[in-house]
């Protein structure tokens, strides 16, 4: 991606409203109770769990919220879910992969299938789309006041494979495998956290030049995030920073 578009997305990550925060709490707890339920409640084993309690608090979840939701999967919470990466084109052919979890997927799925076709793509079949992206752990921290010889030498160190630093952020990028330890690492050094998670990363970007088209992709991807089920949205959007959201 440009790093002009890289920068602004990253930013709009710190600026979250308050309702989209709220949301993103529950999608986070959502997750945080599946991995209690496959893995169990102790995050010192649990290396999910572990990642997904810094993912929660790089939020500002409270830690109160955080061991009630551990507590509740626990004990026996009912709700069953499975998780299920759908993949599409959105308008002008923009690469989409969708990652949900769901107790209902032939609900999720119509839903999907709704918000493609209303807002100029299409759900595609699985694999369509899937070998243009790889997965990266990808680690944003707050650079502000950073010494950036000092952050690299710190990323490295942690056992980072890239790193990039930009408009008071910096940007960390791992292997799957290695995520879990470099994020640890950079926690244990201090860092604060923007966001941390293991992403579907795109090798080529496309931009969509059209106002109109432009338009749909921006409801597209509010229609997606808003939805309760989905989890993650990646795409190959190269200007995401010109969509009017």
């Amino acid at each position: 991606m440009s790093g002009h578009s890289k920068w602004n997305n990253i930013k709009r990550k710190k600026e979250k409203t308050d309702g989209q925060k709220a949301k993103l709490f529950t999608k986070v707890g959502r997750e945080i109770g599946v991995a209690v339920r496959m893995g169990g409640a102790d995050p010192a084993s649990n290396g999910k769990l572990r990642d997904l309690i810094a993912k929660a608090k790089s939020l500002n979840v409270p830690n109160d919220n955080i061991q009630r939701i551990i507590k509740r999967a626990e004990g026996g919470e009912k709700d069953n879910y499975e998780s299920i990466t759908y993949e599409g084109y959105g308008p002008c052919g923009i690469a989409m992969m969708v990652e949900t979890l769901t107790d209902n997927r032939n609900r999720t799925a119509a839903n999907l299938r709704h918000y493609f076709d209303k807002f100029g793509g299409n759900l595609g079949n699985m694999g369509c789309v899937g070998f243009l992206f790889t997965q990266k752990g990808v680690i944003v921290l707050d650079g502000e006041g950073l010494d950036e010889e000092k952050v690299m030498e710190d990323c490295f160190d942690a056992g980072a494979e890239d790193f990039d630093m930009g408009d008071d952020v910096v940007e960390v990028t791992t292997d799957p495998d290695s995520f879990s330890a470099v994020r640890q690492a950079l926690e244990d050094k201090g860092y604060t956290f923007i966001s941390a998670e293991v992403e579907m990363v795109p090798s080529t970007t496309s931009a969509i030049t059209d106002e109109d088209n432009q338009k749909l992709m921006a409801k597209l991807l509010d229609a997606l995030e808003d939805d309760d089920d989905v989890q993650n949205v990646w795409h190959n959007l190269e200007n995401e920073e010109d969509l009017d959201r």
